[in-house]
């Protein structure tokens, strides 16, 4: 386990706030969904679960493409010359699929939810108008896009976890680019 004498080269402080923010409320998110969906929930608690997961992915699509922009003007740190490059490769891939996915989830959410007649209360407040024509053929695809896409979704983000503490055990210095939060 190699120490680094100099601390390694971070993320710029928004790149490491926008992507804690957007962890906690993909985490956050995941749950909500499946408890939203069982029965024998009371309808006010099963109205408020679906609203914080409806405006959730939308602060969650915002924020992502927020990070996306971000990204495109802070690029990543180098990796330590220790990783080798097939984990250099992959770490890109499964943040590339992560980033997709997020948006899919999104965006699929946000049409299951227009095109099936639902409001969207954080967008109806601001008073956008719905950019999605009411169908129900095209709610029903959305929902079975959005119900598929969360597997894969889940299953990376196990990866990426389990990958941020192999770096956190191995003290190789990855962890440290996007830990802490904020601050030094």
């Amino acid at each position: 386990m190699p120490d680094f004498p100099i601390p390694p080269q971070r993320y710029p402080i928004m790149t490491r706030f926008l992507h804690w923010i957007v962890a906690v409320m993909v985490i956050a998110t995941i749950p909500i969904g499946v408890i939203m969906l069982q029965d024998g929930l009371s309808r006010p608690t099963q109205d408020l679960l679906f609203i914080l997961h409806k405006n959730g992915g939308v602060l969650i699509f915002l924020l992502v493409i927020m990070r996306l922009a971000w990204r495109a003007a802070a690029p990543a740190p180098a990796m330590p010359s220790t990783m080798p490059d097939w984990q250099a490769r992959a770490a890109k891939l499964v943040q590339g699929t992560l980033y997709a996915l997020l948006i899919v989830m999104a965006v699929s959410g946000y049409v299951r939810v227009r095109a099936g007649g639902f409001p969207v209360e954080a967008l109806d407040a601001l008073g956008l108008p719905d950019f999605v024509p009411r169908s129900e053929a095209l709610a029903e695809r959305a929902q079975s896009i959005h119900a598929t896409a969360r597997f894969p979704l889940a299953a990376l983000i196990v990866l990426h976890i389990g990958a941020a503490m192999k770096h956190l055990i191995a003290r190789d210095g990855v962890f440290g680019h996007i830990w802490p939060p904020v601050g030094r």
